[in-house]
């Protein structure tokens, strides 16, 4: 039924798209596809991904932005693995990438700096 409907309606915009958009339309990664919406609101995570930079370091969760830069790089390495090649899904898995790699790394040094911190207090502490 969902398909029907949906092959109903890709013909009826077909009519409405200039003749110079026809090959960007009935690409294997163009709009008719799942390729081509993917990662256009993939990019919503990459925009979560910079604003988060914002958020102070002790509220970084490095998991989670670990678990984010991982899944980026397993999905970039897929997208040139399949036919069609998603190079649009493939930029966006990079961001999405570099962004939790970003906030791992932020994550990280400020646990560092922290036990930095304490290692100095605890030293100041203990009378000599």
């Amino acid at each position: 039924m969902s398909s029907a409907l949906y092959v109903r309606t890709m013909a009826k915009l077909d009519k409405f798209v200039p003749p110079r958009w026809m090959p960007l339309w009935n690409h294997p990664a163009g709009p008719k596809t799942v390729f081509f919406w993917c990662p256009l609101f993939k990019w919503g995570l990459v925009m979560a991904g910079i604003g988060d930079l914002q958020r102070p370091a002790d509220k970084i969760s490095i998991p989670q932005s670990a678990s984010l830069a991982a899944t980026g790089l397993i999905w970039s390495r897929y997208c040139m693995v399949i036919i069609p090649k998603n190079y649009s899904l493939m930029s966006v898995n990079i961001f999405v990438a570099l962004t939790g790699l970003y906030q791992v790394g932020r994550g990280v040094k400020y646990q560092m700096e922290l036990k930095e911190q304490e290692k100095k207090a605890l030293a100041a502490a203990v009378p000599s």
